[in-house]
Order: structure tokens, then C-alpha cells, then sequence
């Protein structure tokens, strides 16, 4: 499969609409980018970028990176350098769906996998007020292979890392060992415990068909979510609080104070007086800045249930929740 077969659907309205569609990229975002694939095809310069920025996202398709970062748009135009990144993965469609195959992963997983892009689009329009993609190797990550959507929580594969190492240890595990990162991504609804744990049964279904090679025992997760701060501020029934009760956690020691802000409110050009204060989360939030304190976040893990022996004798692990 040469690289033209994906690019050359930039040359082709109806075909490129499918495409865009099949991303997941919303009706009021399509006409700009099908308007100016026209100026990618016909400028030799771009032409190649976009064509050697394609041959660098498929290449060693399924190989664990945690992303890459794409060649740049070579031109002036910014309105193109905004959809630069998705005339990449357009041309680089064709690939990851062979891949997929490849792999047995089902046309439902694959196309909900792939909408991911989408959201990218409607992140940047949340931002900036236009479309575009600002998510870029973020993004390489769906289409590597390296993370599936599956239900509410995405999945990414990849390893334990060094500052968790001693955490693990107890049960079995060591850094480096194949671990999966969960994320919990946007536009996606309540993160009650029965999402959670349908997604979760269905992950470790997942995995173990499709790279039964890659034997996970551990699921680990990175975010603001896992902060135990939020604990003095929501109750114990919460979704939030509910989540992080899975997790073995390490809070981070550095403040990421708008981390939370960003995607709670979706912006951090406002002044926390003027954000509003809807819910129990959003109250937290402005809050705990309003009154001098500092977000951090923090990394937790957990094993599938009934992977390794004396598993409930690790704190916060084997409690009912484990397994997600």
C-alpha cells in the first residue's frame, strides 16, 4: 500500500467528506478543511510534507512510542497549518484500518477509536474558536495502534514507570513490566462505577485477544482525577471519589494548578472569580485556588482482579472495586 492511495483522497469532495465523517469531525468543521485540501495537493512542497509526515506516522505501526511528533506544515498559510495534522491521519487512514485488520480489532472498536480525532477538532474550536487540531501526538497515538476506545475509557499500552516502581513491588510487579494507561476522555458523559466497569471487563477482554503477546497485569492512570485533594471537597458517593478508591495512589509533588481548570471549565483565559459554580466538582475547583491551595494530581494503579496472588493485601487493591 503506497502512501498516495491515502493522501489522494484529499483530491476528492465526497471522499474526503467520508473520511472526515468517519473521524468523527463535526458538520460545521468540514467545509474549511474540504476547501483547502486543494492548496495541500497542488503545492509540490506540501505535497511531500504531508506525504513524508504520513510514511512517519504509520511507520512500525503498533510499536509502543507514546507518540510522535509530526513534521510541520512547510507553507504560510495559518488556516492550513490548522488542518495540517488531519490531512495527515486522512492520508494515513488507510493504513490503520489495514492494521486493525491485521490485528482482528472489530470495525466498531476501530471507528470508535478513530473519532477520538473529532474531539481534537471540537477541543480546538473550545480553545481558539475555530477548527484545527492542536493534539497532534496525542492523536498519533490512535492511529499507531497504541490506544483503543472501548466504552467510556480509552486505554493506551505501554509500561510501569519508574516512579511507581516501589509501589508496585508488593504485588509482583516492576518498572517496565506492560502495564495499560487508562484515560478518561471528554464529551463523554457521568463517570459512574458501571461504565467504568464495563469498559474495564472489556479492555481486559480486548487486550488479551489482540496482542495476547503483551501480558497486562496492572492498569495505571495519570490525572487531576487522582488528586486525594478532591476528597475533602465531594462526597463519598461521588463519581470522582468512587474512581480513585481503584487506584493505589501516588500524589505528584509538583502543582499543575490548571490542569483541573482546563477541563473542568474548558478554558484558562478566565479569572476564577468568573468561573461558575454549578456542582460539587466545580465548587472544588475555584475553591481550593480561591482559598490558596495548589492541584497537584497524582499516578495510582491497580491489578486486574485475580491477577497474582496475595493481591488484597496490597493497599486500596482487591477491595470490590479493582478491575475497574
Amino acid at each position: 500500500m503506497g502512501f498516495d492511495d491515502g493522501v489522494a483522497v484529499l483530491g476528492e469532495a465526497d471522499a474526503l467528506v467520508e473520511v472526515l465523517l468517519d473521524l468523527g469531525v463535526s458538520h460545521q468543521d468540514i467545509e474549511e478543511p474540504l476547501r483547502l485540501a486543494r492548496q495541500v495537493l497542488d503545492d509540490r512542497t506540501t505535497r511531500e510534507a504531508l506525504e513524508r509526515a504520513v510514511a512517519e506516522l504509520v511507520r512500525d505501526m503498533g510499536e509502543i512510542t507514546g507518540g510522535i511528533d509530526l513534521p510541520r506544515y512547510p507553507g504560510a498559510s495559518r488556516a492550513v497549518a490548522r488542518w495540517f495534522p488531519l490531512y495527515v491521519f486522512a492520508g494515513a487512514l488507510p493504513h490503520v484500518r489495514a492494521y486493525h485488520r491485521a490485528r482482528g480489532v472489530s470495525d466498531d472498536v476501530s471507528r470508535r477509536t478513530l473519532v477520538d480525532i473529532g474531539r481534537g477538532v471540537a477541543v480546538h474550536r473550545r480553545w481558539h474558536g475555530t477548527g484545527g487540531i492542536m493534539t497532534a501526538r496525542w492523536l498519533s497515538l490512535h492511529l499507531r495502534g497504541e490506544i483503543y476506545q472501548l466504552g467510556r475509557l480509552q486505554f493506551q499500552r505501554g509500561t510501569i514507570p519508574q516512579g511507581l516502581g516501589e509501589s508496585v513491588a508488593p504485588a509482583g510487579l516492576r518498572a517496565g513490566d506492560p502495564a495499560l494507561w487508562l484515560h478518561v476522555p471528554d464529551f463523554m458523559g457521568p463517570l459512574t462505577p458501571d461504565r467504568c466497569d464495563r469498559s474495564l471487563a472489556r479492555a481486559r477482554e480486548f487486550f488479551a485477544a489482540h496482542y495476547p503477546e503483551e501480558p497486562y497485569r496492572a492498569v495505571l492512570c495519570g490525572s487531576w482525577l487522582l488528586d486525594p485533594q478532591l476528597k475533602r471537597y465531594l462526597p463519598a458517593e461521588s463519581n470522582i471519589v468512587r474512581f480513585q478508591e481503584r487506584f493505589v495512589v501516588r500524589p505528584l509533588e509538583e502543582p499543575n494548578d490548571m490542569t483541573p481548570v482546563r477541563f473542568v471549565f474548558g478554558s484558562t483565559q478566565v479569572e476564577l472569580a468568573e468561573l461558575p459554580r454549578r456542582n460539587a466538582v466545580e465548587r472544588a475547583v475555584v475553591e481550593h485556588l480561591e482559598g490558596g491551595g495548589h492541584w497537584y494530581g497524582g499516578e495510582g494503579w491497580f491489578l486486574w482482579e485475580g491477577a497474582g496472588e496475595g493481591v488484597g493485601e496490597v493497599e486500596g487493591v482487591g477491595e470490590g472495586r479493582s478491575g475497574r
